[in-house]
């Protein structure tokens, strides 16, 4: 899964995008429902159409494209699979709802037929959806590189609402987490890769999930042989027991062991 999905905009996108699909097809009237009424009624039927499996099959790729990447599944393999599983559900709507507008259509296409139908649908749009969100993150810039000669690069990924003074990174499973003194804002990073852009920021890596700028340590929080790193913003940062010593020897407030 891209990391453009994980925002309301683009949900906002999505749903915009299944309704012109919605109304697109009311206009055209595939499947024989040109037949059926005028054309208000026919787009009024698609787009709501639309818009409930557009809401399901964007759920079911948020949900199931990142499983699919860790276990090295493919696309070929998921995309189908997925169509299949959500036909049956959607399917069955579809035909309770297209009753309500016209009732005859029970006797003129049977039950089997109709989810024949729906599944075509959703194979189709499903494999769009997958494919345009494939293309849109190959077409992005690779992730950058080491930051030369003490340029912090990593400070590029923060919005200018969370101005340029990193206090530290937190790893987020396949994210990390940039905080400033302003907020803070998730990019799609290892966090080893992060650490090699901060480039001429003094900090340290303190556990397997942090790493803290220096400056940004306030004093430090103990509780019992467990150590934290109280920052200036109020974070508390922990602090892996195999680092105590590092950071002692690198004149970082941490104490004795």
């Amino acid at each position: 899964m891209t990391r453009s999905m994980d925002t309301p905009r683009a949900w906002a996108i999505d749903l915009v995008a299944w309704a012109l699909v919605g109304a697109i097809l009311g206009a055209v009237g595939p499947f024989g429902s040109f037949f059926n009424d005028g054309l208000p009624v026919r787009v009024a039927y698609w787009t709501t159409l639309c818009l409930v499996s557009g809401v399901v099959i964007s759920a079911s790729v948020r949900w199931i494209w990142p499983i699919a990447r860790r276990r090295r599944v493919s696309a070929w393999v998921w995309v189908p699979v997925t169509a299949v599983v959500i036909t049956a559900p959607l399917g069955l709507f579809a035909r309770v709802f297209a009753m309500g507008f016209w009732p005859g259509i029970r006797e003129r296409v049977g039950l089997m037929e109709w989810l024949g139908q729906t599944l075509l649908i959703e194979l189709v749009c499903l494999t769009a959806y997958v494919a345009t969100h494939a293309r849109v993150a190959q077409g992005r810039p690779r992730e950058p590189s080491a930051s030369p000669k003490g340029e912090a690069r990593i400070l590029d990924r923060l919005p200018s609402r969370l101005g340029r003074d990193l206090l530290c990174l937190q790893m987020e499973d396949h994210y990390v987490r940039l905080h400033t003194p302003r907020g803070s804002v998730l990019v799609l990073t290892p966090l080893r890769t992060a650490i090699t852009q901060v480039g001429g920021i003094d900090g340290m890596q303190v556990h397997r999930s942090w790493w803290v700028a220096r400056e940004a340590v306030q004093g430090v929080v103990q509780d019992g042989r467990n150590l934290r790193l109280k920052l200036v913003s109020g974070l508390e940062a922990p602090v892996a027991r195999s680092k105590v010593a590092e950071l002692r020897a690198a004149g970082w407030p941490v104490g004795e062991a």
